[in-house]
């Protein structure tokens, strides 16, 4: 049992710590001292990687929510479908609008009023993870025992 509250905790932590850090510190770092153009091909060999933390933290999120629920007998209904709900946006961030992403070149003028569309797209998915996830962080901490 306190194996999947570890893992749950653990999981949660590194996904919203990654989306904090990436979002307000190494992101507009990268944007700050590179090239536009660098700046963006450096960030888009990063986010695949980004994803994958996502996909993994939530899969394995999911996973130790479930297992508690089955030892427990309970069924933390607001926490499983926010956790749900975190990780399919996390799913059609990296899969729908990162494809999305990779086809358009903010190199041209024509292409820059879409990317700027895809891009707020995507951070808006992103903003709605890191909310979802520091709920279920605080939902977890109230059940802490020290």
């Amino acid at each position: 049992m306190n194996t999947f509250r570890f893992l749950l905790l653990i999981s949660m932590a590194v996904w919203v710590g990654m989306l904090i850090f990436f979002t307000f510190f190494i992101t507009p770092s990268i944007f700050k001292v590179l090239p536009r153009e660098l700046a963006g091909e450096l960030v888009g060999v990063i986010f695949p990687k980004y994803w994958m933390v996502g996909y993994a933290a939530g899969a394995l999120s999911l996973l130790s929510i479930i297992a508690i629920s089955l030892i427990e007998k309970s069924f933390p209904t607001a926490v499983l479908s926010l956790v749900a709900l975190m990780t399919a946006l996390t799913f059609y961030s990296g899969l729908v609008v990162g494809a999305k992403a990779k086809t358009m070149s903010v190199k041209k003028e024509e292409m820059r009023a879409s990317f700027k569309k895809v891009h707020a797209e995507s951070a808006a998915i992103n903003l709605a993870i890191m909310a979802g996830g520091v709920t279920v962080i605080f939902f977890i901490s109230r059940n802490l025992r020290l």
